[in-house]
């Protein structure tokens, strides 16, 4: 016989299957699963503690945030995939959700989730969040990268397998794809600074201007630094500390805009990060400046630790 958690999880799936098919009533949903509509409300929610109608209205919500961050369409067509009848209706709905007008938040987009206790939420580009089983922890982040680490050291044996001994042994030109000259610590150094004061801004819903790296100084590199570090740290505390590396934010600097976690943005920061620092302590190295060796974190955390 199938029981109420049985029929919860069905209706999650009937969920996923009917986001492109907003217009269908409570009814019909219900009867897809073979269900009175009274029945199948009081299974979702003693489930969800949420109505089945206004858990799906919210989810359908969060989707349109979503769009109007990720895409070009029209405020029309995303409130029409989202069952509203007219932009007036939609734009009220959207306004009571989220505090602004879908055009205005379109300019400058927030979190997607709305506030629910049951924490099921839209998760893009086309799926539903269910309540995670366990939080994301600081230690998770660090195991998944030291796994990344090792499968792509993995992936890289093979792909070269594929090479002859020459190209095996042949010089390499070191660059990375978003820096149009890594070749001078002036760009690199700018670089990792401008790296945090970018995700900093993207997390603020504002622009990042990047003609403030075009040959700067060390002494405006040292004050951007001094701004934009504490403000990074904070936010990677924020979601270590309240268990949000598993949230999501839109970065709208891209083209197109997409959706990031915490928990990706730091391992995206720390890996590229550490290729810059790697060329920098090696270009000083050159120049004489020694004291940095290679920039091992091992001494830096050990050094702490006496301290």
């Amino acid at each position: 016989m199938t029981g109420p958690r049985d029929t919860f999880s069905a209706w999650l799936d009937v969920l996923v299957d009917t986001l492109d098919e907003p217009g269908l009533t409570g009814e019909q949903i219900a009867g897809r699963l073979h269900l009175s509509r009274f029945h199948l409300d009081r299974i979702v929610s003693a489930g969800a503690g949420e109505a089945p109608s206004a858990l799906r209205r919210r989810v359908l919500l969060e989707r349109s945030a979503y769009r109007l961050a990720a895409s070009r369409r029209t405020v029309l067509d995303v409130a029409v995939e989202a069952g509203y009848g007219s932009h007036e209706a939609f734009t009220r709905a959207f306004r009571r959700a989220y505090g602004s007008t879908p055009s205005a938040w379109r300019r400058a987009p927030g979190t997607i989730r709305l506030e629910a206790a049951n924490d099921i939420h839209f998760h893009p580009p086309g799926g539903i969040r269910l309540p995670a089983q366990r939080k994301v922890t600081a230690m998770d982040l660090v195991q998944k990268m030291v796994e990344h680490h090792i499968w792509l050291t993995g992936e890289l044996i093979e792909c070269a397998t594929a090479l002859t001994d020459e190209q095996l042994d042949e010089p390499i030109v070191i660059g990375i794809d978003d820096d149009p000259d890594p070749s001078t610590l002036r760009r690199i150094v700018s670089r990792l600074v401008g790296q945090m004061a970018m995700w900093n801004a993207t997390m603020a819903s504002r622009d990042y201007d990047f003609s403030v790296e075009e040959h700067e100084s060390l002494t405006s590199a040292r004050r951007r630094l001094a701004e934009a570090a504490p403000v990074f740290l904070g936010h990677v505390r924020d979601a270590v500390e309240q268990g949000r590396l598993d949230d999501v934010f839109v970065d709208a600097s891209s083209d197109p805009p997409y959706v990031c976690s915490y928990g990706a943005m730091v391992a995206h920061v720390l890996t590229f990060a550490a290729h810059r620092r790697t060329l920098a302590v090696r270009a000083l190295e050159a120049h004489g400046v020694t004291r940095l060796g290679w920039g091992d974190p091992i001494e830096w955390i050990d050094a702490a630790h006496r301290a």
